[in-house]
């Protein structure tokens, strides 16, 4: 079977996130990498709503997930180790989580990059974590 990569920090989970998981998995087995606290701390300069153990919980209780992982690394490409390992065929990214930078990295293992069109499902809103987060905080 095809293996589909993706990676993110799940915090605030949310609808976007589950039609981005439908939408990657139509790739094949989606193998989910989620940053880390620390990592999530180092890149959002926050602190998580959910812990790293809680948000794979989350992640992996969702149909469309085959496995679900806690990166190791840190920073912006915190899944290489993971990636390297799996050797998946499709890295599948949002179109804000899409760099030059983690295209290199990826294509230069040999893997399909596919950006998603981020469209959400049926008549459900657009959502994202930031989106939220402004709301939340008004």
């Amino acid at each position: 079977m095809t293996k589909v990569f993706v990676s993110g920090c799940f915090d605030v989970l949310h609808s976007g996130h589950i039609r981005f998981f439908e939408e990657a998995s139509q790739y094949g087995d989606l193998y989910v990498s989620i940053g880390s606290d620390k990592t999530v701390e180092e890149l959002k300069h926050r602190k998580t709503l959910y812990n790293e153990q809680e948000r794979l919980y989350m992640v992996s209780a969702i149909r469309f997930v085959h496995t679900a992982f806690i990166a190791q690394g840190s920073g912006k490409l915190d899944f290489m180790s993971e990636l390297k390992a799996l050797h998946p065929d499709v890295f599948f990214v949002n179109s804000d989580g899409d760099s030059a930078e983690k295209r290199a990295a990826v294509e230069g293992l040999g893997i399909r990059y596919v950006v998603s069109n981020r469209i959400p499902k049926d008549l459900l809103p657009v959502r994202s974590t930031t989106a939220i987060r402004n709301i939340l905080q008004k």
